[in-house]
């Protein structure tokens, strides 16, 4: 067995119409080898005191973060324990020093913490660590605990990486919530900045009886090697910037494969062994957006941890540090060639070879892609899974008590987080299925019926809470899509995601209907919040990122444009208005 590898099963599979790979639109420099000279294949990093730095001879043109990471070690405020000290420091005392406001307003990143200095001085989100986005009721308790003491300061959301943040964290308190979030077996280290994000799956692993595989295991390991058991990794903690990762066990693709810089599709070699084909490069960013594409690479389950090493090391190792705008791993791909890039995943790998990929692609290409929220069967006779809508993701603390409580009550104290930020209770009895969907929680505010237009609402955090946010997103996306239901009629779910801004959190290129917060002037040519409408994502077999509909609309606009987006291109019936009705 190769070096930092476990041993799997291979799972049991239906011989069936196959997912073929697709390669997107894609430059010469991603389809074909680019002639790179040896100087450009050495190492821009290198290895002092047990952290990666970026060697002399190539800090020249290094971006701010770069000199950052530079001035100061991020990951010592953990392993060295910088975070106690910094914790019993006053704001007034940390403001006196550059170093120190660095630390937290980006160092702390490190640890998952960022400052709300635009929004909320003094504060912090804490993002978490939750492969395949499995949570228990005892953590989600903790969290609603953490999140209570600080009032209306304090709120929980549901990401779009199947994952917890937290918010209204204070600086004084973070030792103790470090040591509770690993009493409940929980980590937030690793979780933000130039590190590998949450691990995504598929939210129905293990009970959903069309699954290919289960992918909990593999997105465990992911985690456990990323962040070397919660230990702190510093070997993929000075990446060149973020980078995302996935395992597909679903023909849903509920795991968003196209959008990550390595995403894992399962699939057989021809000698019937299981294994996955991998995706590379797919991200989102202001200037340039990018779906995954094949590095024509197989791997079996005992180099599943050590093809995500290679990759790694070879984007670790040959990223570009200037431009943030140019630092993700698919403009290092650019610039090699696929198969360059490919050449340097090899060099990583224990045996210095990676197998091509396989044609036997195990996601079925033509599958209707199915709604988890409401009731489903199990493959566990005698048991379902409850979706739950959690519009735009958003909870206070005594929600989260709630969906503990009901997780204790109903199903098997586990809760499941969705990209599309809902949640999902697992391994309800069906005897238990009629007082679970009259608990006043989903009568009255986590519905496993919404509307239509609700089912697929995603929104970003905004600019209530996030400082890089243009526009408020969350209460403007319930309230637009309330509206417009009001106004017309459909008959089959479409999907709304809202962005603040270009970074694009909330995945608007992969929406049916996507909204970018920007600035804009109205009718009286005063400046308002407004949005740039993307149309035409979408996700599944037929993956496809959408394009920009209409630039800079007004916010106050909206609703008249997306009434008119809904007739025309989903096939939506205007409702008949009350007479007065405004």
């Amino acid at each position: 067995m190769s070096s930092g590898s476990v041993r799997f099963l291979a799972p049991s599979v239906p011989n069936s119409n196959r997912f073929s790979t697709r390669l997107a639109s894609a430059t010469s420099a991603q389809t074909t080898a680019t002639t790179v000279g040896a100087a450009r294949l050495e190492p821009r990093v290198e290895e002092r005191e047990g952290y990666w730095v970026v060697k002399e001879k190539f800090r020249g043109g290094i971006n701010p973060q770069e000199k950052v990471k530079l001035e100061k070690e991020p990951m010592k405020l953990f392993m060295e324990k910088g975070i106690e000290e910094l914790s019993q420091m006053s704001l007034e005392d940390i403001e006196k020093s550059k170093l120190s406001k660095d630390d937290i307003d980006v160092r702390l990143k490190w640890l998952g913490l960022f400052h709300r200095r635009k929004h909320q001085y003094g504060r912090f989100m804490m993002r978490l660590k939750l492969p395949n986005g499995v949570t228990t009721s005892a953590q989600t308790r903790y969290l609603a605990g953490v999140i209570r003491q600080y009032g209306k300061e304090g709120c929980a959301d549901v990401t779009t990486r199947q994952n917890w943040q937290i918010r209204g964290v204070e600086l004084p308190d973070v030792p103790e919530i470090l040591k509770g979030l690993a009493g409940v077996g929980l980590t937030s280290l690793q979780s933000g900045m130039d590190n590998v994000r949450n691990p995504v799956g598929n939210p129905l692993a293990g009970i959903d009886p069309h699954e290919i595989m289960d992918t909990r295991p593999y997105t465990n390991l992911l985690s456990q090697f990323v962040t070397a058991n919660s230990k702190g990794n510093p070997n993929f903690t000075n990446l060149p910037r973020k980078w995302n990762v996935c395992v597909v066990g679903s023909h849903d693709l509920l795991e968003h494969p196209h959008i990550n810089d390595l995403a894992y599709m399962p699939a057989t070699n021809e000698d019937g062994r299981f294994g996955f084909n991998l995706l590379v490069g797919g991200f989102f960013s202001p200037k340039r957006c990018a779906e995954a594409i094949p590095l024509d690479a197989w791997v079996p389950p005992d180099d599943f941890i050590p093809a995500c090493k290679a990759v790694l090391e070879a984007y670790r190792d040959l990223g570009a540090r200037g431009n943030r705008h140019k630092t993700r791993m698919m403009w290092l791909i650019d610039e090699l060639g696929i198969e360059g890039f490919r050449s340097e995943v090899a060099k990583r790998m224990p045996e210095q070879e990676l197998g091509r990929s396989s044609s036997s692609d195990l996601v079925q290409k033509h599958w209707e892609r199915r709604d988890y929220l409401g009731v489903h069967p199990q493959k566990q006779q005698g048991y379902s899974f409850v979706g739950l809508h959690i519009p735009v993701g958003r909870l206070q603390s005594a929600d989260m008590d709630e969906l503990a409580r009901l997780a204790d009550d109903y199903g098997s104290g586990e809760l499941r987080l969705t990209v599309e930020q809902n949640i999902i209770i697992p391994n309800v009895h069906n005897s238990k299925l009629q007082p679970l969907l009259s608990e006043r929680l989903l009568t009255e505010r986590f519905s496993p019926s919404p509307p239509l237009l609700m089912r697929g609402l995603v929104a970003c955090t905004g600019n209530q809470f996030c400082g890089q946010a243009i526009i408020e997103t969350k209460a403007r996306a319930v309230k637009v899509a309330e509206e417009v239901g009001r106004r017309v009629a459909v008959e089959r779910p479409v999907r709304m995601h809202w962005t603040g801004c270009p970074n694009s959190c909330g995945q608007v290129q992969v929406a049916d209907i996507g909204l970018m917060g920007c600035m804009t002037r109205n009718r009286e040519g005063k400046v308002v919040e407004g949005a740039d409408v993307y149309l035409g994502g979408r996700i599944g077999g037929e993956f496809h990122l959408g394009d920009i509909y209409r630039k800079a609309v007004p916010c106050d606009d909206l609703v008249p444009l997306v009434v008119d987006i809904l007739v025309n291109h989903f096939g939506a019936v205007l409702r008949e208005r009350e007479e007065g009705e405004d």
